[in-house]
């Protein structure tokens, strides 16, 4: 568990940086059958974000999520369940666009892929929309012909 934390905090860092991708994140992570397989998945789960569905939401995590937000801290599977539960309350129009380009990649052998990318959330405040774009990694596990978010890293609040 520890283990894939540490290579997803690599690979963003290695991202973010820029100047260290070498060997495999050398190769393109914006193509592919993978790519194309986490670009569908990225859309179901935030098409069920967008309808405000939580339940739906929750089907994509697996039961063992941990879920690190920049400024919210850890979270687990029911505690994420219980958060996405309370925003849509608090803010009924809250929808997610993935930023256009942003979308990277990356196989992890023997269980899944590495999901990097921005994301831009909305919502009314105020009489006006406010929008703000965040940096994401989701670690997918695919167990069989299903895939699910096992961890997610969400920063630049």
């Amino acid at each position: 568990m520890k283990q894939t934390l540490l290579a997803v905090l690599f690979v963003v860092a290695s991202t973010l940086h820029g100047s260290g991708q070498q060997g495999a994140l050398a190769k393109s992570g914006k193509s592919g059958e993978l790519f194309d397989a986490i670009s569908r998945m990225d859309g179901v789960a935030f098409s069920a974000f967008n309808a405000h569905e939580a339940k739906r939401l929750m089907t994509m995590f697996t039961n063992d999520l941990e879920f690190y937000h920049d400024s919210g801290g850890l979270t687990d599977f029911r505690q994420t369940g219980d958060n996405f539960t309370t925003m849509f309350g608090r803010t009924p129009d809250i929808r997610r666009e993935l930023v256009p380009g942003s979308l990277e990649v990356y196989p992890i052998k023997d269980y899944g892929a590495i999901e990097l990318g921005q994301h831009r959330f909305c919502h009314q405040e105020n009489g006006k929309e406010e929008c703000g774009i965040f940096g994401f990694a989701m670690v997918w596990r695919k167990s069989g012909d299903v895939w699910q978010i096992s961890r997610v890293l969400s920063y630049g609040h």
